[in-house]
């Protein structure tokens, strides 16, 4: 089964901290959502593969070690997912960037698609898929088969704040994904909202509510 790793460091456990408060307006929350994927990024790319070359220093030859050729796409899912691209992509700026679109039934709870665009080498890359909020997880699972139909088959989930119910059902469908989460909350309500949560990323990222 594909891991669950909780990212504890300080700076993130701080910085969610300031996230969930209701008095953290769009501008303070867009640069924290920014500084957690880059922080989150960190965490998620720390078993990329190295090879070691030499280079001349202004006093020696030395043996170091670069990254190893991996072709890495970042895939937020749309609108919140954005917020956390340009972190990840300051620490890997050669990775290609898709997006895929989803709203959830506000009935039903399922995710449904309305748009997606995806590097056209997608199945040859590993594909770290973001979004903030892991709530139900119906829209990620949702995401997760969508790029299993283009052929990925490498891919790594990175979200911010995370509810037990979404996690168990993405172990269960997709085992061989590997999941990174800053927190795991108490529960969902009678809405399918994280409690206690932040409230809807996407409204407080843009600052449309």
């Amino acid at each position: 089964m594909g891991k669950l790793t909780i990212v504890d460091h300080p700076l993130v456990q701080h910085k969610i901290s300031l996230l969930r408060d209701e008095q953290t307006g769009p501008k303070e929350f867009r640069e924290l959502v920014h500084e957690l994927g880059m922080l989150m990024g960190y965490e998620v790319t720390r078993d990329l593969p190295l090879k070691e070359i030499e280079v001349k220093t202004p006093v020696a030859m030395a043996k170091t070690k670069v990254i190893a050729g991996k072709k890495l796409a970042i895939v937020p899912i749309l609108r919140a997912g954005l917020g956390m691209v340009d972190g990840i992509l300051s620490l890997i700026p050669a990775a290609k960037v898709g997006h895929i679109g989803l709203y959830r039934d506000p009935e039903t709870l399922e995710a449904v698609e309305y748009y997606c665009k995806l590097p056209f080498d997608c199945a040859e890359r590993d594909v770290i898929l973001v979004d903030p909020m892991f709530a139900t997880g119906n829209s990620i699972n949702a995401a997760l088969h969508l790029l299993k139909n283009k052929g990925v088959k490498h891919i790594k989930l990175v979200c911010l704040v995370s509810a037990q119910q979404g996690i168990d059902l993405i172990q269960k469908e997709h085992p061989d994904v590997d999941i990174y989460v800053a927190v795991v909350d108490e529960c969902l309500n009678d809405h399918g909202y994280i409690v206690p949560g932040l409230g809807d990323a996407g409204d407080r990222y843009f600052g449309t509510k």
